[in-house]
């Protein structure tokens, strides 16, 4: 079900080069296709909308937006225990991201000058909430409470109409957030929507949010006219455990991973191959039990890997080489091991720290970068709603002292203009 590979194996590279192909990259007739959806927006707004939701959802709608009365109605229709559920989870995830907020600052230099940044909120935001078979208020939750934790002053809602219908969950979580500005618009056409404006949508300042290719492909297209958080990729998990764990830990664990789609990726690192046997064994027993386990077998197959490292240098120049969404560390020690990670997008310490802990309730954002690029990206955050604007406070007296340097920086590179606005300040 799952293969076993040894990390400097003729075997590995090839498996290193599949996942990495995994990586949503651009499709010429997808981006042509999008490219006309996002003209055709710009070009008729709340007409082509109302279109283009007839032509691919199958939905005539009388009115883009989603009355708060509906959203209120579709909510209570979801059982109170998860309610509550929902409730608690948003506690903690505000908890958490509370920490990360940012304030303005100043400092004063010499003559009196005055340097600093000021910290403000997105005038507004975007958020995307795809359709599809599943429903993914955790998701909602991530993006949308760094945002009001920032102050961003109006977030707005795109889904498909069908969504938000067929999933009430979701509207119980606008509902408990107190985001009531949905509406019922999906695809890139509610992406160019965002990016663009149109007679009912307002235009903002950033979109976030995940969906399908077209979604991701409209997002790649608008960028510059509007801010996106990421171009997400299929997700993936790294277990690195050692031969304490009980093998079953790691099966479910790379199993929950597996579940999301067929694209997912998710490997073990064990430092033996008796434990690679036993996560296989586990992994054929477990798996009869779940509901997608069609998927789950497609993923494992095609994506998981069971790698033995025998030692932990060459664990942690697996881990660092794949550049893991999260990164699971199943160990007695996983503090020592954190220390050599240099690249993941979330790291869970210890089996009790499994990666559905993180996907819901424990705090921090799941909202994470993927197909490598935790090499250099971050989770999302309150900092991604937060626009930095740098003050300069200069005094008569600090420009006299630097002009000198001023000028001369300007002759440099030949700009007369700029010394000249320099010296100008001082005719005698």
């Amino acid at each position: 079900m799952i293969p076993v590979y040894s990390w400097n194996s003729l075997e590995i590279a090839g498996y290193l080069q599949r996942i990495d192909a995994r990586r949503s990259e651009p499709n010429a007739e997808v981006e042509a296709q999008v490219s006309g959806i996002i003209a055709e927006v710009r070009r008729q707004g709340d007409m082509a909308l109302l279109r283009f939701t007839r032509e691919f959802d199958k939905v005539d709608l009388k009115s883009l937006r989603i009355a708060p009365e509906e959203v209120q109605v579709l909510a209570n229709q979801v059982d109170a225990e998860l309610r509550e559920v929902i409730r608690l989870a948003k506690e903690n995830i505000r908890r958490f991201h509370t920490h990360q907020m940012e304030r303005s600052w100043e400092f004063e230099a010499s003559d009196g000058v005055r340097l600093g940044q000021r910290i403000s909120p997105l005038p507004s935001v975007g958020l995307y909430v795809p359709g599809g078979t599943a429903a993914y208020p955790s998701t909602v939750l991530m993006n949308a409470i760094p945002a009001q934790i920032a102050g961003v002053p109006q977030i707005v809602v795109t889904t498909p109409y069908h969504q938000i219908q067929r999933n009430p969950v979701i509207a119980a979580v606008f509902l408990e957030l107190g985001i009531l500005e949905i509406y019922g618009v999906g695809g890139a056409q509610a992406i160019a929507a965002l990016a663009y404006g149109t007679e009912s949508v307002p235009r903002v300042s950033k979109i976030v949010g995940p969906g399908n290719i077209y979604v991701a492909t409209a997002k790649r297209q608008v960028f510059g006219a509007v801010d996106i958080d990421m171009i997400a990729g299929p997700s993936e998990v790294i277990v690195v455990a050692d031969d304490f764990v009980d093998p079953d830990f790691i099966a479910a664990d790379l199993m929950a991973q597996a579940e999301h789609d067929e694209n997912a990726c998710a490997i073990a690192i064990v430092t033996s191959k008796e434990m690679a046997l036993a996560v296989q064994i586990s992994l054929a027993s477990l798996i009869k039990n779940l509901s997608r386990q069609k998927v789950v077998r497609t993923a494992l197959q095609s994506f998981g890997a069971l790698i033995v490292c025998p030692n932990w240098d060459e664990a942690a120049e697996a881990v660092n080489r794949i550049a893991p969404e999260h990164l699971e560390l199943l160990m007695e020690q996983p503090e020592n091991f954190a220390d050599r990670v240099q690249a993941a997008g979330a790291i869970f310490f210890g089996p009790y720290s499994c990666e559905a802990v993180g996907d819901y309730f424990a705090g921090p954002n799941h909202v994470l970068p993927t197909s490598g690029t935790a090499r250099f990206a971050s989770p999302l955050g309150v900092y991604d709603f937060l626009k930095k604007t740098s003050l300069v406070k200069y005094t008569e007296a600090g420009l006299r002292r630097n002009r000198t340097y001023i000028e001369k920086f300007a002759a440099s590179e030949n700009l007369d203009a700029h010394a000249l606005s320099v010296r100008v300040r001082f005719k005698n």
